[in-house]
Parts: structure tokens; C-alpha cells; sequence
């Protein structure tokens, strides 16, 4: 198997790099993130390296960094989520983002993915919940209270109001989550709906 590739940047495709190692040049599939990052030809690039092996074929998955493969991994643990669209998430988001994303449930934002479609996002949203928090700068309180949130049965009126209120401000759905969140972390769940607008904007002011 192989882990890491350090060589010189022979040429770049849509979706791939040849990476030459001691004249013998690899094919390495990249995101669009990380084609964007690699060195130009003919200069030295290491990537951390993700092998597929196949029946018919054997091929290579290349990253900036390892975390950025370690969610290349999980992603392919989603039901329906392959290699391309696997990619196409981390070309979309960058591994910070797509962890906060899934900390706070935010399918919208996964779904922006090229061929990501809700269910889909839905799917990397519920399966990969756990994990993400563990990758993601979010305080995994905020993150439980943000699914919930995010459940329309599971939440209660006031907080999808207050979340839907902070939105119409301008507020991206990931912020005016985690600062109703916090909010009613704070306030408790008899907090009125006023409240924890009021609440959720000191939260957001904080920032």
C-alpha cells in the first residue's frame, strides 16, 4: 500500500496529477482543493496518499494533508457517497468546514457539493454526526443542541423560529445555529422566542 508519494509535478488533469517519483510517473486523483494547492510542474509535491485496490484496477487518492484524507475515508463509509462525490465534497468544502457543517447538521451546505443531492447530504450529515465534532472547532454541546435544531421534531417552535429570524438578518445557517444553540443552552428550554433572538445576536456580536 502506499501511504505518502513525494515527487515532481509532471502534469495536471480535471480531476488528477501525475506525480513523477524516480521516472516512473503515478496517477494520483485529487479534489479540485488540492489540485489548487499542488506545486507547479516540475517542482516537489508530497501528499498523503489514499490506495484503492480493485479487482480490475488499483488507484491512488492524493491530499494536502492527512486530515483532509482521514474525512476522505469516512465519507466513503456513507451509503451512496463514492470516490467522485467523496471528492467533490472536500473540492466544495475544505476539512474544517465539512466537520463544523456536519457538527451543526447544516445538509445545505454539504449539498452544494456537485452531485450531492439533499438525501444524500442528509445521509453524511446523520452517519458522520459523531465523528465530526471530533474534527470541527464546535463545542459538541452546541453540535447536539444544533441537530436537534436542525430536526424539525425534535425541536422546539421557539428555537426554529429564533434559527430561522437570525437567517432572515443575514445570518449564515451555521452561525445563527450555534448561537441559538448557545443560547438555549443558556436560557434554558422554556426560553421564548424573543429571548433567544435577543440572545443569539450577543452570542453572534461576540464573534
Amino acid at each position: 500500500m502506499i501511504g505518502k508519494l513525494t515527487g515532481t509535478v509532471d502534469s495536471v488533469g480535471l480531476d488528477w496529477a501525475i506525480i513523477d517519483v524516480g521516472g516512473v510517473g503515478y496517477v494520483v486523483y485529487c479534489s479540485g482543493r488540492t489540485l489548487g494547492r499542488l506545486p507547479k510542474a516540475g517542482e516537489v509535491a508530497r501528499l498523503s496518499i489514499e490506495t484503492h485496490v480493485r479487482e480490475d484496477r488499483i488507484q491512488l487518492f492524493g491530499f494536502m494533508a492527512d486530515l483532509e484524507r482521514e474525512w476522505f475515508r469516512l465519507l466513503n463509509t456513507v451509503q451512496g457517497v463514492g470516490t467522485k462525490v467523496a471528492l467533490a465534497v472536500l473540492s466544495t468544502l475544505d476539512a474544517s468546514d465539512l466537520a463544523t457543517a456536519i457538527a451543526l447538521q447544516d445538509k445545505t451546505a454539504i449539498a452544494r457539493a456537485p452531485g450531492v443531492g439533499p438525501k444524500v447530504a442528509a445521509r453524511i450529515a446523520a452517519e458522520l454526526k459523531d465523528k465530526a465534532p471530533l474534527f470541527a472547532d464546535v463545542d459538541p454541546g452546541l453540535a447536539r443542541v444544533a441537530g436537534e435544531i436542525a430536526e424539525p421534531k425534535g425541536a422546539a417552535t421557539p428555537v426554529r423560529d429564533a434559527v430561522s429570524a437570525l437567517v432572515n438578518l443575514g445570518y449564515a445557517g451555521p452561525q445563527a445555529s450555534a448561537a441559538i444553540a448557545a443560547a438555549k443552552q443558556a436560557l434554558g428550554d422554556e426560553a421564548t422566542t424573543e429571548k433567544l433572538i435577543r440572545a443569539g445576536l450577543k452570542e453572534l456580536a461576540k464573534g
